[in-house]
């Protein structure tokens, strides 16, 4: 638990109600739409269990000038507690168009659908990642994700590569957007060996969280290999280009965790570095520059990002001794670190960590709300906090 030196309890707002149990899903998303009215969320008749194929997703629309009223919009029936279907808006919301994945007729899609005149259309690849202009995205094996890593991907489709520890034809996939059009840009075989290392051999390798960077087309991802016995095993940070050139490994000391892009060339991660231990470290991209960021108050990893002004960053942990999770707000400029509020979460046994509810504290467009998800009354639901007494004060 990092040392708090300075706590500011703010008030969380539920914005969805029971019976059924709402979330948004993950860290590196807007829930909110341009105009700041309109949120997205996920629902889901039960809370205890992981998703099966044949569990329904409900995605909606919650009215914040109105009550806050629940609009159902579509449903999707591949879907995890960490991230749901990555339900998300298509730029900015302006359009009213957001994307997210299904399943139909035993494969993997992703819908693009319109809230307003709720015309859609469809995509025969599901999506990880979305540029921030919503004109292309990059995919990964959710099959592989889900037998790999379960709790990340999605059941119900199998892995045509199971049993090949570097399949040379899957890996992360670019789609555009508009046309649909789907191509092979780095391989789980081209990753592995990439600067390849002895522990590679005999390692299962797959993809996981990919992000991109805020303008120039470029992403990351996080490269992973492991035998059959671990949960997670070892992380490479790899960035790219959309058409697959100019890959880059910004760390491969066994272990990296949460990221987030602070711009198009810096990238904020919990990371380990050999000789100085585990830290977020901020890693610019294409250099072998890396600087260690709150290297006196965070002792823990959490989902971090940073606010659109790129002068804070939000993040939580993970439960302590006494079952709470802390919401934190680090100002990077002054070393100021503000407790926004801890979250009881009950207890989960390892073999069913992937239903837990972590916070994944997200941003709103102008920097002013801050959303988590969590289960602190007793349902999943989605609270919202006014920060904006905090981040627009002078510093």
């Amino acid at each position: 638990m990092p040392a708090i030196l300075n706590a500011a309890p703010i008030t969380a707002h539920a914005v969805t109600k029971g019976p059924q149990h709402h979330f948004f899903g993950y860290y590196d998303k807007f829930p909110w739409d341009a105009s700041g009215r309109w949120m997205l969320g996920m629902e889901s008749s039960f809370m205890d269990r992981p998703p099966t194929e044949n569990d329904i997703l409900t995605i909606g629309l919650i009215d914040t000038a109105c009550d806050n009223q629940w609009t159902p919009l579509a449903q999707s029936h591949s879907w995890n507690w960490q991230q749901g279907a990555m339900a998300q808006w298509l730029g900015d919301g302006t359009s009213g168009d957001i994307i997210f994945n299904d399943r139909v007729e035993g494969r993997l899609v992703a819908r693009i659908l319109n809230v307003h005149t709720k015309a859609e259309r469809m995509l025969d690849t599901p999506i990880y990642a979305v540029n921030r202009a919503g004109t292309h995205a990059v995919s990964i094996n959710f099959a592989r994700l889900h037998s790999q890593r379960p709790g990340y991907g999605y059941p119900g489709v199998p892995d045509p590569w199971k049993d090949v520890a570097e399949p040379e034809e899957d890996g992360v996939f670019s789609l555009d957007l508009a046309t649909g059009e789907k191509k092979l840009i780095l391989s789980t075989a081209q990753a592995a060996n990439y600067l390849r290392k002895p522990e590679f051999d005999g390692k299962i390798h797959r993809f996981n969280h990919a992000q991109f960077s805020h303008h120039n087309g470029r992403f990351a991802c996080l490269h992973r290999y492991k035998t059959p016995d671990e949960e997670v095993g070892s992380t490479r940070l790899l960035t790219l280009n959309l058409d697959g050139s100019d890959l880059c490994c910004l760390s491969d000391h066994t272990l990296v965790s949460h990221y987030d892009w602070k711009d198009d060339r810096s990238v904020l991660a919990w990371a380990r570095r050999e000789g100085r231990g585990d830290h977020y470290y901020l890693f610019h991209d294409r250099s072998d520059r890396v600087d260690v960021i709150g290297e006196k108050v965070f002792r823990s990893d959490g989902h971090c990002s940073f606010s659109p002004d790129g002068k804070w960053v939000l993040t939580d942990t993970y439960p302590d001794s006494t079952n709470h999770r802390t919401l934190l707000l680090f100002h990077l400029e002054s070393g100021e670190l503000i407790e926004l509020g801890r979250f009881f979460t009950p207890p989960v046994t390892w073999q069913i960590r992937q239903i837990r509810c972590d916070l994944h504290p997200r941003w709103s467009r102008d920097g002013e709300k801050v959303c988590i998800d969590s289960i602190h009354e007793g349902s999943r639901q989605i609270y919202v906090l006014d920060v904006k007494s905090i981040v627009k004060n002078t510093r």
